[in-house]
């Protein structure tokens, strides 16, 4: 366990790494995912390994390892009765259906064998938006990914941060003329109803993430992008001017 586990061990708690997004990057060296006691890692459809819909839980503590293990097994310790450590199949705690089908199984596995070709193509991707679309971006105070030295991210997305909403909402209708189809991201829970109704927020709201929210978009990034596609929407990005 790294240091972020131990001092919230020291304090009677457990992290949970969410990293739905991580798989492949890392930090100070560490592979997200192998930060907290166990770690969520998404394998839906939007994803750089996907299966539709599916996901996995990594263990990093071996305390959680047998729990989580029943847990899977539909609250029952049947793994141990089949591996002659307990005599009876029984019903013992909690647990549901977590398991994926064969069929997804095998498609995800597919694409775990050829990770890192995938994500070799997406970091490709990644690569030539940052570089080629630097000056663009300089030239109109549109912001670009920053990334930390210490850290190696794992080509999920590229996003871009436009100067406001307007600007934003515009820079996407100028690339869906030009069939290219562009999105925001993610609204900040705390402004979502169950967000309001849950969650604790500081009576002035959260007005940096509002705003970043009213001013990211993501272009298309997928392994399988041709350099001719590539090639198209860097164009199509580099046309757009402000108030256009």
């Amino acid at each position: 366990m790294g240091a972020i586990s131990d001092v919230a061990e020291r304090h009677g708690l457990v992290v949970i790494e969410d990293n739905a997004h991580g798989l492949g990057g890392t930090y100070h060296g560490r592979k997200l995912g192998s930060i907290g006691a166990m770690a969520t890692q998404s394998f839906h459809e939007t994803k750089n390994i996907q299966c539709g819909e599916g996901g996995a839980l990594v263990i990093n503590d071996e305390r959680y390892a047998e729990r989580a293990e029943i847990i899977r097994e539909k609250g029952t310790n049947r793994s141990l009765f089949f591996r002659g450590m307990v005599d009876k199949y029984r019903w013992v705690d909690i647990g549901s259906s977590f398991l994926p089908s064969d069929l997804l199984a095998a498609f995800l596995t597919a694409q775990l064998e050829s990770f890192e070709d995938i994500q070799a193509k997406r970091h490709a991707i990644w690569s030539a938006y940052h570089e080629r679309l630097a000056g663009w971006a300089a030239e109109l105070g549109i912001g670009q990914p920053v990334l930390p030295v210490e850290s190696n991210h794992p080509a999920h997305l590229y996003y871009l941060i436009m100067p406001d909403l307007d600007s934003r909402q515009g820079f996407i209708k100028h690339l869906a003329e030009h069939d290219i189809q562009a999105t925001f991201h993610y609204q900040p829970l705390h402004s979502a109803p169950a967000g309001q109704r849950f969650g604790r927020v500081a009576p002035n709201g959260c007005p940096v993430t509002e705003a970043t929210a009213d001013q990211l978009v993501r272009l298309p990034l997928y392994a399988g992008m041709t350099e001719d596609e590539l090639d198209r929407v860097v164009t199509a990005v580099g046309s757009y001017r402000l108030g256009g």
